[in-house]
């Protein structure tokens, strides 16, 4: 049985949920961190490498401006509140995607706990922040051309956001929903993918174990036929 190293998780439902609970989008935004930090102490506790969550898209912009801005405060204070124990947990945070647009406060924020927790190395946290695969493929088709490089497979993953991490194995999206909308297209060629009908705030240490548990006993071939690991 193969354990693995990386996992992708898009973190769908939350405004579902707290429309639910609390006729509040925020509401479900707010007790969605509680889950990220559950899985965050899973995903050490099963010894993954990196985990990679994405928490706001490209296509998230077109949102209500308060619900944006009600995501970049809770970013915000999340940091404030989390960065000591991120660093005593050893845990490195990286960032892929474009946080120019971000409020400055953030921007720094961000950039301060990426550089504190670069030699970490207990598990990496890709944090997905204004990402989004297509714009991530087109910026690194248009560096190889300003570049003048060969357009080949090593030349185009040198640009991509997540170069140097390895691709996922295991892609979890909650929310009922199927599909990866705009989510690592490049990466996820062959990552064994979970859809699940629990909201993100309800979903838990547990759920996440057992997933692990079922990706072990997947045979993958990769294509092949007698390459497979089980």
């Amino acid at each position: 049985m193969i354990s693995p190293k990386h996992v992708a998780i898009i973190m769908d439902g939350n405004g579902r949920w707290g429309i639910e609970k609390k006729n509040s989008r925020n509401y479900g935004h707010k007790k969605g961190l509680v889950s990220v930090e559950k899985v965050i102490d899973a995903a050490i506790e099963k010894k993954i490498k990196y985990l990679t969550l994405f928490v706001f898209s490209t296509e998230n912009w077109k949102r209500p401006i308060s619900e944006v801005t009600y995501l970049f405060k809770l970013l915000s204070n999340f940091i404030d509140k989390e960065i000591k124990n991120l660093l005593n947990k050893n845990i490195k945070i990286k960032v892929i995607g474009n946080i120019n647009p971000f409020p400055n406060e953030l921007k720094t924020k961000i950039k301060k706990v990426e550089k504190l927790s670069i030699n970490n190395n207990k598990i990496q946290i890709n944090m997905a922040l204004n990402y989004g695969s297509r714009q991530e493929i087109l910026n690194s088709v248009k560096i190889i051309k300003e570049k003048k490089l060969s357009a080949n497979k090593k030349n185009f993953e040198k640009y991509l956001y997540t170069n140097g991490i390895p691709d996922p194995d295991i892609l979890i999206r909650t929310g009922d929903t199927q599909r990866i909308s705009n989510f690592l297209i490049w990466q996820l060629v062959y990552t064994e993918i979970f859809f699940v009908k629990k909201m993100w705030p309800d979903f838990t240490k547990k759920d996440f174990f057992k997933i692990i548990d079922k990706f072990k006993n997947i045979s993958r071939n990769f294509g092949g036929l007698n390459g497979g690991v089980k």
